[in-house]
C-alpha cells in the first residue's frame, strides 16, 4: 500500500522543464504577444518554402521563352492565360515561376550579407570594447569614415570597382553594415565588462580570448540578433536596389530587382511585370520588418511587460 501511495506521489509532483524549453517558452509568449510578428513569420516561412521549392512548385523553368505568349497579361484579365497565372514578360518568360525562383537570390543575398557583417561587426567591437587603447580609436574611426558616406553610393562605388554581380554587390552591401554591428558589439563589450561576473572570470584566471568569447559575447547577442533580423530586410532592399541599378545580378537571372530594370520600359504598357516584382519586395521586406519588433519585444528585457 505504502508503494502505491509513493507512487501516486511522486506521479503528482511537477515534471522538471529544462532549462532550454523554458527560454523557449518565455520567447514565444513574448513574440507572440505581437501579433504582427506572428503573422510575418508566417509569411516568412511561406516565402523561405517556396524559395526551396521552386524547382518542383514553379510552373516553368524561369528563363524559358515563350516567344507565342509575350507580355501575356495575368490570367484574370482579358487576353490572359491560364497556363501563365500572374502572366509573361517582354520575352515570354512566366512572371510567377521567376518569382518564385528568384525569392532565392533575394534571401540568399540577405542571408550572406547579415553574416558576413554580424561575424565581422561582432569580432571587431568586441575587440575593441575589451582592449580599447589606441586600437579601438582606429577600428571607431574606420567605421565612422564608412557612416559618413550614404550607404549605397558607398555600395554603389564599391561595386564598380569591384564588378558588377551578385557576389560583389554582397560585399559591398556587408561593408556598409559593418558599422551598424561594430558600434552596437562595442558598447554591449563595455558595458558587460564592468558586470561582476566578468571580474570573477579574470580573478579566476580566464585568458582574454575566454573571456570575450564565453563570457561577455552571449550576453552581447540580443541586441545584435534584433539588429541582425531588420538589417535583412534592409539588405534585400539594397541588393534589389543595385539590381535595378544594374550593378547586381545580372540578366537573365530572375532576382527581383533585375526584373524590375527589365521591365521598366513596360510600366505602362505591362503593368504586371512591374508590379508583381515590386509587391514580392515589398512584402518579404515588410514581413520581416514585422518579425524583427517581435524579435525585439522577446528579447530586449526593457520591453518585456509584466
Amino acid at each position: 500500500m505504502s508503494e502505491i501511495q509513493n507512487t501516486a506521489d511522486r506521479s503528482a509532483e511537477p515534471k522538471e522543464i529544462s532549462p532550454l524549453r523554458q527560454q523557449l517558452t518565455e520567447f514565444w509568449f513574448y513574440f507572440s504577444e505581437n501579433k504582427g510578428a506572428v503573422v510575418g513569420l508566417f509569411f516568412f516561412v511561406f516565402i523561405v518554402l517556396i524559395a526551396l521549392t521552386a524547382n518542383v512548385t514553379a510552373p516553368h523553368l524561369p528563363n524559358i521563352q515563350n516567344r507565342d505568349y509575350i507580355l501575356i497579361p495575368p490570367f484574370w484579365q482579358e487576353g490572359g492565360n491560364i497556363e501563365f497565372l500572374l502572366g509573361t514578360d517582354a520575352v515570354g518568360r512566366d512572371l510567377l515561376s521567376r518569382l518564385m525562383h528568384g525569392s532565392r537570390f533575394s534571401l540568399f543575398a540577405g542571408c550572406i550579407v547579415i553574416v558576413i557583417s554580424l561575424t565581422c561587426g561582432v569580432l571587431l567591437g568586441l575587440s575593441a570594447g575589451f582592449f580599447r587603447g589606441i586600437y579601438e580609436t582606429i577600428v571607431m574611426r574606420i567605421m565612422d569614415v564608412i557612416l559618413s558616406i550614404p550607404s549605397l553610393l558607398m555600395a554603389l562605388v564599391l561595386v564598380a570597382i569591384l564588378g558588377p554581380g551578385l557576389r560583389n554587390a554582397m560585399i559591398a552591401i556587408s561593408v556598409t553594415y559593418l558599422p551598424h554591428y561594430v558600434r552596437l558589439a562595442r558598447a554591449s563589450a563595455i558595458a558587460e565588462s564592468a558586470r561582476d561576473y566578468v571580474t570573477a572570470s579574470k580573478v579566476a584566471g580566464a585568458g582574454k580570448m575566454r573571456l570575450m568569447l564565453i563570457a561577455i559575447l552571449p550576453n552581447c547577442m540580443a541586441p545584435l540578433i534584433v539588429q541582425a533580423s531588420l538589417s535583412f530586410s534592409t539588405a534585400i532592399l539594397d541588393t534589389a536596389a543595385l539590381g535595378f541599378l544594374g550593378m547586381g545580378a545580372q540578366a537573365p537571372a530572375s532576382e527581383w530587382g533585375t526584373m524590375l530594370a527589365d521591365a521598366r520600359e513596360f510600366m505602362l504598357s505591362a503593368w504586371w511585370v512591374v508590379t508583381f516584382p515590386g509587391i514580392a519586395i515589398l512584402l518579404t521586406v515588410l514581413a520581416i520588418n514585422l518579425m524583427g519588433d517581435g524579435l525585439r519585444d522577446a528579447l530586449d528585457p526593457k520591453m518585456k511587460r509584466s
